[in-house]
Parts: C-alpha cells; structure tokens; sequence
C-alpha cells in the first residue's frame, strides 16, 4: 500500500509505570512485574507500527530518552496542523522533563522539510497537545479537552495558530483524562465518544454539532478498554480491544476494524491514539489553497 499517513512516534525503550497521574497508574504493580511488562509494551509496540506501515503510514521517530517513560504517548508532544507544530506544555512535573525533547525533535522535523513551522505556548498555559486537542476533519474543527491536563484558556491560543475554531469541552470522569480517550471523530463522519466523560455542558455541545445518526456513544464495556483512543486511517480503524457490539457498528458503516493488543500501555492510561501523532492534518483553508494550485 502507498504510504500516506505520516505519523509521528517513539520507541518504548524506556516506558513503564513509574508514577501515578491517572487512575490507570499503579507503579507497585507495575514494579512486581516490570520486566514481563516492559517486554511486552515492545513486542506490541512494534505490532501497532507494522500494522500502521501495512495501512499506509510512514513512521517518523523521536528518539527515546532514559527517564522519560512516557515519552512514548507522541499524541502528547503536540497540535499539528498545516505544517505547523504547537508544541505541548505539560501540567505534572513528572511530564514537564518531555517538552525540550520535543522541541529538539520538531525542530529537526522542521530542518528536514517535513513540517514548516514550530510555535510554544504563551508561559502558563497548559496543553496537552493532540491528546486534549483532537482534530475533525469532516466539521473543520478541534475538540478540545480541558481540566484534568489541559487549560481551558488554551482554546484562543489554538485557533490564534491554527485559525481554525477549538470546541472546549471540560472533562468529568478522571479515567477520561484527555479528550483522545474521550471522543474520536471517523472519518466518514461518525464520532464516537463517551458520555460520561464530559459535563452536562459538554454533551450539548456535542450534541448541538454531530447530527443524531452521525453521533456513535460508547458503551461502559469498551469505554474501559480504551476503545475511543483508536486510530483512523481512511476507512481503517486500528484499536487495542473492543466488544462485538461494537466492532459489528463500525463494520456496519463501512469501517475495517484492526485489533492490536496494548494491554501494557492501557496500564499507564494509553493506547493507540496516544501512541501515534498525525502530521499531514490540513485545514479548510489550506486543502482550497492547495486545489487552487494544483489547478
């Protein structure tokens, strides 16, 4: 298959569940089997990223770092959109260590022509790059997350850079604690998202943008596997687990559902999604800019 999807990711030389900053992170069990568990994440790291590559997408690496355990979650590292890299600022000290590595990184993306620009956060904003900001293509819009990780405030700073409207929705369950295991928009339209993760407030707004028959909730059973924290590629949805029920709606509309086990890195809060940064997303603006050209 012809690559088309450039993503960004990084090798889970140095994960584990050190410490805690999510209900999913418990470092003592983590410590009693550290060993299965970091051989593991390996193995079903490099199968996410071979069936990635089978479905079209050219892996760019950032190095991994001694230290940095979560340096892995590249979701995390920032917003990208039309060449353009907003890089994250992180809430917990423990994370705060990740934002020079990725800068260094962008920068080298930047000096290799893969993207054009590299931008930071005004000081004392906090946003946790695509993991709080997660891009639908077919609305023109960012769904953005903020309370548990990221600020609500980040929303101007967004579509300052992008120019393109940021949807701030505050997060209510801390198991949901960034909007890429919340909600994730398909490409065909649908977006699947967790009730119960989002306020009163947040469900109307969803409701109020998402057309009745477009809008796919997700159940306890597959909210709990991280099931919302998927990546899509095309007509290709590439997950950790999910139930029947489940599987058998996305097949319905038309989607191929790939199950690629992650069961060590949903011990740190993560899955695919989190896994894996796009790079190519374009906006409005720029895909009839780039038609223009093309004649």
């Amino acid at each position: 298959m012809d690559q088309k999807f450039p993503i960004l990711m990084c090798r889970p030389d140095h994960f584990g569940v050190t410490y805690s900053i999510n209900p999913w992170m418990d470092p003592a069990a983590w410590a009693s089997e550290a060993q299965k568990f970091a051989a593991t994440s390996r193995l079903e790291w490099r199968a996410l990223q071979r069936m990635l590559k089978k479905l079209g997408a050219a892996i760019q690496l950032v190095p991994p770092a001694a230290g940095l355990p979560d340096l892995v979650f590249t979701a995390n590292s920032a917003v990208v959109m039309d060449r353009k890299a907003l890089v994250a600022r992180f809430r917990h000290p423990e994370r705060q260590r990740e934002e020079a590595h990725f800068d260094r990184a962008f920068q080298k993306l930047r000096a290799a022509g893969v993207i054009d620009v590299v931008e930071h956060l005004p000081e004392g904003i906090r946003l946790e790059g695509a993991g709080d900001c997660v891009w639908d293509k077919g609305r023109g819009h960012f769904w953005m997350g903020y309370g548990p990780r990221s600020d609500k405030a980040a929303k101007e700073c967004v579509e300052a850079a992008f120019g393109v409207e940021a949807v701030a929705l505050e997060l209510a369950d801390p198991r949901f604690y960034h909007m890429d295991t919340a909600i994730a928009p398909l490409s065909g339209g649908e977006v699947m998202y967790i009730p119960g993760a989002f306020t009163a407030e947040g469900r109307a707004a969803i409701e109020a943008r998402v057309a009745p028959e477009q809008r796919m909730p997700v159940a306890e059973e597959d909210a709990v596997l991280l099931a919302c924290n998927a990546v899509n590629l095309g007509r290709d949805i590439v997950l950790s687990r999910c139930g029947e029920a489940m599987r058998s709606r996305l097949e319905e509309r038309g989607y191929r559902v790939h199950s690629v086990p992650l069961t060590s890195f949903a011990l740190s809060g993560g899955s695919a999604f989190c896994l894996t940064l796009r790079l190519d997303h374009r906006s409005t603006a720029a895909r009839d800019e780039a038609l223009r050209a093309a004649g």
